[in-house]
């Protein structure tokens, strides 16, 4: 399992270390050394042995991963070994170094490298930085060492090639300084690199069991007796007297003698098992490969205190105690192979003891199949081989395309250093010229400097008279800015007054022609022509002063086309129109800086909307002409989205285009009837008319019940003016109807318009008393007026700056804004009404004193703080009472028809006496 990306020829078994004699990494003669002063380094000083832990990626499935190994560098093969730890005596395996190339990715984890050689690549990891770079330098040198070390002449040859010996030293210490050229000698970590490394507590060490070398058990089980063993003799080594001579030196000595005869030869105990001269050859290996390896019991026991003896003795126990935990796992791994190998005993057992050929036979089809089933496996390992060779010759292909592209590069870069050495002598020679053409620039370079000193001297001042010309222009023009806007606020004032001034001279020639009749001629008639001019529309002057309108000028149509003076054919009405308008136009103007102004700038700043109480207040206030639109919608969508479907308006149309609707007959004679002061609706070549009956065909069959009821239209043209699209007009239509009024509202009974007017009635007598007081003694019905309020929303009663602001509450709020509004529009008049004594002159002035309502801000406060208290509960109870009530009314009315019904129908048709029947009339020629 070590190193997944191991070859299987290098993984086959471990190295023979048994090879090397005791003492042959020998150190060369012309090698490396620690870093001296600058760049040099002294030749005859020995180098310290390149060894030292580094973690090693390797493994498979779940224990792959960075595995701690203590690694030594053998010069004399210029291999790299390397084992789990310092006191192994047998390495796991090597490295070879000769054919092998370093790599260091920036992008890759800190302190890691990579050795490639041509079967594998070994990724390794250092502990620092520093340590990874001492490394790498290390092995290039010894790699270089190995490749250029003299070999060894033969004697004949001596004399011959003594004198080419100094050459070639020469040419050998010419190439180490240009190495020491190219790349200064790291400094040696000496806690992390050579002997003393290894007693120091290993970086990051892994769990022992993850640690372990499952591809080299052999070689770890050898590891683990030797370790085992020596640390027993180091301990009776401790106990043994100073001048005594341990055990492990007098077994060194015995090994140097001759061998014993071998496994076959005479002599040779046979009672002796397997398993002891397994032992036994284990035991004689790893005290051969002591003497090699160099950092064994006996090495690392050498001139040490007793203090970093015992510190060195404390780390192997811990270290032995976790190798002990990981052999108990490898025993268990073990003991799993060996059941599995008991199986396959088994399995021949039970091939060899079959009774019948058809058992043996069965036996040896399973064989046949894994026989199969390996082949199949051979044959796929074999395509990915195949595969690999494609790859690699590919990559070969590309590195020959690199090194193409390398050598493009190096030419290249000799024609720079060709233009850098052409472009360095024309320094030079400029460098070279003459001392006088260099004083006379330096000269005339000092007086362009003076003159731009003058010149930025005078920018700098022109810059400040410039600054404070600015400002004070700034000052003048905020003062203007101030001026110009009292002027404004003073003329719109004036207008305001000359409005007023204009509707009580109209109104005071309206109460003279009253009050002279049709006595005194002349007067009347000089009463009539004035009344004719005033009535008379200044579209000669509007058309002459078009950029300032004169004082009592006032707009023909309103922004939604709304007549602002309706063509009444009553010249009394059409003078209260004009008076209206007037006291309109001069509201406006009063309180278009003080109230408009501040409420168009929230509205501009106000967001996403969203169920607020500023929200509510906002829309109670008004909604500005510009964002009524997107208010609207957003308010109509939150009443009606859960009815809303996509397509759902256009199969509606479809569906009245395939089929008449009973109501479309009804629908053509209201669309003419739709306001007809509004030149939306009364222009032939207007669009609105086809909007507003294919509006109110859809929701015909959107609301089979009720169909579609008089006054319908007037709520869809209302939507259609502000939102200008059929589909929302239409979606207007339905939130009105079927989400803020009650169930029946429109039904053939009206039955919830009943109830509300006897709500409102109630709601009268409570709020105003002295009014309902005085219209009882003159036995006034105002349903007979407020009935139209509820089932439009005031579209036929109130001009359209209010009725809109209304609309804008109603939206939100629903129902109970109309009960407000109804309220205030009496709570406005009410001194009017309480003045008429004559039940007459009530209902006259009641079918139009709504349009005598010229302040909406007026009415606004009315409505929403006059009438206060005003609670959801009480309406909702007041209703509760007057529908039961209405609904025993209406059920008795039924009974009443019923029995009279029956009656006629018990009676028969009866014939006064004397009066021919009909009979008789036909008998008559």
């Amino acid at each position: 399992m070590e190193g997944a990306q191991e070859s299987p020829a290098e993984s086959g078994s471990s190295v023979p270390w048994s090879e090397e004699p005791a003492g042959s990494a020998k150190v060369p003669e012309v090698s490396l050394s620690e870093e001296s002063e600058g760049c040099t380094r002294p030749l005859e000083a020995t180098p310290p042995k390149l060894c030292g832990y580094l973690s090693k990626f390797g493994g498979k499935g779940p224990i792959r991963g960075w595995k701690s190994r203590w690694f030594f560098f053998d010069e004399r093969k210029c291999h790299l070994y390397y084992s789990r730890t310092a006191q192994d005596a047998n390495p796991l395996d090597s490295i070879d170094l000769s054919s092998a190339v370093f790599d260091c990715k920036a992008d890759a984890e800190e302190g890691t490298f990579e050795i490639k050689t041509p079967n594998r690549i070994i990724t390794l990891k250092a502990a620092t930085k520093q340590a990874m770079l001492y490394w790498l330098q290390q092995l290039q040198m010894k790699r270089w060492e190995f490749h250029n070390s003299l070999p060894a002449l033969p004697a004949a040859h001596d004399a011959a090639l003594a004198g080419n010996g100094p050459a070639l030293r020469l040419e050998l210490e010419q190439e180490e300084e240009e190495e020491e050229a190219f790349l200064c000698p790291v400094k040696t970590p000496t806690d992390l690199v050579g002997v003393a490394a290894a007693w120091q507590p290993v970086h990051a060490r892994p769990s022992a069991l993850q640690n372990i070398s499952l591809k080299h058990l052999g070689t770890e089980i050898q590891n683990t007796m030797c370790n085992i063993r020596g640390n027993k003799q180091t301990q009776g080594a401790n106990h043994r007297p100073p001048g005594e001579d341990s055990p492990l030196s007098e077994e060194t000595q015995r090994e140097e003698q001759p061998s014993p005869p071998g496994p076959g030869a005479p002599g040779k105990d046979p009672a002796n098992s397997p398993k002891s001269s397994l032992t036994t050859s284990l035991i004689r290996k790893a005290k051969s490969q002591s003497n090699t390896f160099p950092l064994f019991s006996e090495g690392l026991m050498r001139n040490r205190t007793a203090q970093e003896k015992v510190l060195a003795l404390e780390q192997q126990v811990l270290m032995l105690t976790k190798e002990l935990k990981a052999q108990k796992e490898l025993v268990k791994i073990l003991h799993k192979a060996l059941e599995a190998a008991q199986q396959e005993k088994r399995v021949s057992s039970a091939y060899l003891a079959a009774a019948q050929d058809k058992d043996r036979l069965e036996l040896v089809r399973h064989k046949v199949r894994q026989i199969a089933e390996l082949g199949r496996r051979v044959e796929a390992l074999e395509r990915e081989r195949e595969s690999l060779a494609q790859t690699a010759s590919l990559r070969e292909q590309e590195i020959r395309e690199l090194q193409q592209h390398v050598q493009l590069l190096l030419d290249k870069n000799q024609a720079k250093q060709q233009v850098i050495c052409k472009l360095s002598e024309k320094v030079t020679q400029d460098f070279m010229k003459a001392p006088e053409e260099a004083d006379r620039d330096f000269l005339s370079q000092q007086e362009k400097m003076e003159h731009l000193k003058d010149d930025m001297e005078a920018y700098r001042t022109q810059n400040h008279f410039l600054n404070s010309e600015i400002h004070q222009v700034t000052k003048i023009w905020r003062k203007v800015a101030e001026k110009e806007k009292a002027l404004l606020m003073k003329c719109a004032y004036l207008q305001a007054q000359n409005c007023r001034v204009e509707s009580k001279y109209l109104a005071g020639l309206r109460r003279l022609q009253e009050a002279l009749g049709v006595e005194a001629g002349e007067c009347s008639e000089l009463l009539r022509q004035l009344i004719q001019e005033a009535l008379q529309w200044e579209a000669s002057e509007a058309s002459a002063d078009s950029v300032v309108l004169s004082p009592s000028t006032i707009s023909e149509y309103d922004e939604y086309g709304f007549l602002t003076v309706p063509n009444y054919e009553v010249e009394d009405l059409r003078l209260l129109a004009k008076i209206q308008a007037l006291e309109v136009h001069s509201h406006h103007l009063l309180a278009h800086e003080a109230v408009e102004r501040p409420l168009r700038e929230r509205w501009a700043t106000l967001g996403e909307l969203a169920p607020s109480a500023e929200l509510k207040q906002l829309l109670r206030a008004g909604v500005p002409h510009e964002h009524r639109p997107r208010v609207w919608r957003w308010l109509i969508r939150l009443r009606v989205q859960h009815l809303q479907a996509p397509g759902c308006y256009q199969a509606l149309l479809s569906r009245g285009q395939a089929c008449k609707h009973s109501a479309a007959r009804q629908i053509e004679l209201d669309l003419n009837r739709t306001f007809p002061n509004n030149k939306h609706f009364t222009c032939p070549t207007s669009s609105f008319p086809d909007k507003l009956r294919r509006v109110l065909l859809a929701f015909s069959w959107q609301n089979p019940t009720i169909g579609y009821c008089q006054g319908l239209n007037r709520l869809a043209a209302i939507a259609l003016l502000v939102l200008d699209e059929e589909e929302s007009a239409f979606w207007c239509l339905v939130a009105i109807v079927e989400t803020i009024m009650p169930a029946d509202y429109y039904s053939k009974t009206l039955l919830a318009s009943q109830v509300d007017q006897r709500v409102l009635q109630d709601l009268l007598l409570e709020k105003l008393p002295r009014l309902m007081a005085h219209l009882g003694q003159r036995h006034v019905d105002l349903s007979f007026i407020t009935f139209n309020w509820f089932l439009v929303v005031f579209a036929d009663s109130l001009i359209s700056n209010i009725l809109l602001q209304v609309w804008d509450a109603f939206l939100y709020e629903g129902i109970k804004v109309v009960f407000r509004y109804a309220l205030a529009i009496f709570k406005y008049n009410e001194e009017a009404l309480l003045r008429l004594q004559d039940s007459l002159e009530i209902y006259q002035y009641l079918h139009f004193f709504t349009k005598t309502i010229c302040d909406s801000r007026k009415l606004m406060h009315i409505a929403f703080n006059d009438m206060n208290p005003f609670p959801m509960k009480q309406l909702r109870q007041l209703r509760a009472a007057h529908r039961e009530r209405l609904e025993a009314e209406l059920n008795e009315l039924e009974q009443l028809k019923a029995e009279y019904l029956e009656t006629r129908a018990a009676q028969g048709p009866a014939v006064p006496e004397g009066s021919p029947s009909e009979d008789e009339g036909e008998a008559e020629p």
